[in-house]
């Protein structure tokens, strides 16, 4: 009970490590893909195209392979560097990577929804004079976030949890790789384990309570 007590500190911060990247990493992830699912519906060829080769690349990639290369490919070979500090360096190569990963599965979701919208709305959008991105953000978009608001809670969840790899992408500070030194420094596991797992429980749950909340409020009538 001892060590348990003198490592919780570590536990809690490297915790709330993971819950640091989870936010940062959920904002620019539904950013980008927003920008993704743009690019995939827009009447341009090459911008599907570009849209689809990156969904397709990055969903059917491991995400400890997304985070390495960040790690490995752009910083250590291309010299891609965020910080001199290592850990704040290693922090924000995981955000680029845990949010380019998380970003494919948004446009995905957000794609599934657009296609709940009925076409007639985008060609009368067409017919009052909007050009492509005036009905995309006016009209399309803005119904296609209510239809998957449930869907998306889930894809954030898994980005919650997925947080847990960043060792991956060098960074060491995070819930995992802190309760592995306690591990092998206490010998006790089950109790930190456990702790850990309630404590991801805590942020997860009411994500989705609130997410599917949201979807039955702001559910759209068709």
């Amino acid at each position: 009970m001892d060590d348990l007590i003198k490592y919780a500190p570590a536990l809690l911060a490297g915790f709330l490590e993971n819950v640091k990247l989870s936010l940062i990493c959920g904002a620019l992830a539904l950013v980008l893909g927003t920008i993704l699912v743009s690019a995939r519906v827009a009447p341009t060829p090459v911008l599907r195209a570009a849209g689809t080769l990156y969904v397709n690349i990055v969903r059917n990639t491991p995400l400890t392979l997304v985070l390495a290369f960040s790690s490995l490919g752009l910083s250590d070979t291309i010299g891609l560097i965020f910080s001199d500090t290592p850990s704040t360096n290693s922090f924000w190569l995981v955000v680029l990577g845990l949010s380019a990963y998380t970003g494919a599965f948004v446009c995905e979701t957000l794609r599934a929804g657009i296609n709940t919208v009925p076409l007639g709305q985008a060609e009368a959008a067409r017919a009052i004079g909007l050009t492509f991105l005036q009905s995309l953000r006016l009209i399309i978009l803005p119904q296609a976030f209510r239809t998957v608001i449930a869907p998306l809670g889930s894809v954030m969840i898994a980005m919650i949890k997925n947080s847990t790899v960043a060792i991956a992408g060098g960074y060491l500070m995070e819930s995992a790789f802190v309760m592995k030194d306690t591990f092998d420094d206490t010998g006790v596991s089950i109790p930190i384990f456990i702790g850990l797992v309630i404590a991801f429980m805590v942020v997860t749950m009411p994500v989705g309570f609130l997410t599917n909340r949201l979807a039955s409020r702001l559910a759209v009538v068709r």
